[in-house]
């Protein structure tokens, strides 16, 4: 009985927190790495540093009382994140719904944040490889728009260009706001999460 009492005591909620995005310096900043910007900004306000090498991934930690964060920037390139994800999913075998995805989308205009406790890879090929690996898309995810490429440029050139300097200006707000709805969605889960945060972050500027 003590035995029991004391595992309870020491058990730990993992919740795996996975941004999307490509290694090297060639790929930062750029639109189809916004996962990681995420990721980067939400380990700034913790205190820690993703710079572990685990699984084909970085990663770093972050512990509250019963509750263990872990925060993935897989470095196997996009198409093939779910490799990593997979690894880690087996390893600390969270339930699903403590997994959570946040990944670029072209079909939602820039600054928009998109909730979602279930659902397809809207096209994303990271996601296409999580879902495929996990064999469920039954788990969390944050789709964060980057928009349409303009004119006839094409959709690869795009997702791989950096940012605009006037879109610079509203991206520490849209990080800020991604990183508080994933807090919100460790602290009171998916539904008050998306109830409080799908939208335009830029409506109320």
């Amino acid at each position: 009985m003590i035995f029991k009492k004391l595992a309870a005591l020491t058990h730990l909620n993992h919740f795996l927190i996975i941004g999307l995005g490509n290694p090297g310096r060639e790929y930062e900043q750029t639109r189809h790495n916004i996962g990681f910007l995420v990721i980067d900004r939400l380990a700034e306000r913790w205190g820690v540093e993703v710079n572990k090498y685990k699984f084909k991934a970085l990663l770093g930690e972050y512990r509250k009382p019963h509750e263990k964060m872990v925060l993935i920037k897989p470095q196997t390139f996009m198409n093939l994140s779910g490799n990593a994800v997979r690894s880690f999913y087996q390893f600390y075998k969270p339930p699903l719904e403590q997994v959570l995805v946040i990944f670029d989308d072209l079909d939602l205009p820039f600054g928009s944040i998109r909730v979602r406790n279930s659902g397809g890879s809207s096209g994303q090929k990271g996601m296409n490889s999580i879902i495929k690996q996990l064999g469920t898309e039954e788990f969390p995810r944050i789709r964060m728009g980057i928009g349409r490429p303009p004119g006839k440029m094409n959709s690869v050139d795009f997702i791989l260009n950096k940012f605009k300097s006037f879109e610079n200006k509203d991206l520490d707000l849209i990080l800020d706001k991604c990183a508080d709805a994933v807090e919100c969605f460790i602290e009171n889960g998916i539904e008050t999460t998306m109830n409080r945060y799908n939208g335009s972050v830029l409506d109320n500027e």
